[in-house]
């Protein structure tokens, strides 16, 4: 008789214990969605925020306290292109996935466009940011490349990364690396010659209008980065010819 009463309150413990688990995760699961539910703006915004800062960063210097989001709505035109340069009317960047478009046939991609308009005169474009999204060595690599009013000479790159190595190509992330494209050219006369990062590092290629010193140690991440400019620019060549000046 205590063998059974022994064995009954074994198999009551065993239940309660897998009963209280099991609403314990019932529980948990709920709150933690509720959560993530109620972050969901403020996690967007904060996305959002970023963007913003990236882009304005190819062509400005910010400083501790500038009103992103003030500048930005001020000085930026934004909005979407096919790949024949034509403006896809009621649509706005925020709609576009570039990683969704990057799987796309390059004619097929929709793509963002930011026109920075000249702060005393906004009938003028000071620059035009374009959106770029590629591989690098062990994962996806994105950015903004800003050219100057000519729709031709670089302004400035943000380049990001999902997995690069640490001190070699995650480097592509660093004012250093990215202040070499500054200056130059992605068309060479009529031709979209785009922008190439070298082999190696340590050389001079301030005469070259599409050459970049490359980073040591990070070839495959330089060759993506090749990629991904060339392949963007070329998806914008049209829309880019038609501003070109």
């Amino acid at each position: 008789m205590q063998t059974k009463n022994a064995d009954y309150n074994v198999r009551q413990s065993n239940l309660y214990i897998v009963l209280y688990g099991a609403i314990l995760t019932i529980v948990c699961g709920g709150l933690l969605a509720l959560a993530s539910e109620g972050l969901k703006e403020k996690q967007q915004a904060n996305i959002d925020l970023e963007q913003k800062k990236n882009i304005l960063a190819t062509v400005m210097e910010l400083k501790e306290g500038d009103n992103v989001v003030e500048i930005y709505n001020s000085r930026v035109k934004a909005f979407v292109i096919d790949y024949n340069g034509n403006v896809k009317e009621g649509m706005t960047p925020e709609q576009v996935t570039v990683a969704a478009e990057y799987k796309k046939p390059a004619g097929e991609r929709l793509l963002p466009v930011y026109e920075i308009k000249n702060e005393r005169d906004p009938t003028k474009t000071d620059n035009v940011v374009l959106r770029v999204y590629g591989y690098g060595l062990w994962n996806n690599i994105w950015g903004f490349v800003s050219l100057k009013s000519d729709f031709n000479t670089v302004q400035g790159v943000k380049f990001q990364h999902a997995g690069e190595t640490p001190g070699l190509g995650a480097r592509i992330e660093s004012e250093e690396v990215q202040s070499r494209y500054k200056g130059k050219s992605i068309f060479d006369g009529d031709v979209v010659a785009s922008i190439a990062m070298m082999k190696g590092e340590g050389l001079d290629y301030s005469e070259d209008d599409h050459k970049v010193d490359g980073m040591s140690g990070a070839t495959l991440t330089g060759k993506g980065v090749n990629n991904m400019l060339k392949d963007y620019f070329a998806c914008y060549e049209k829309y880019l010819r038609k501003n070109k000046k």
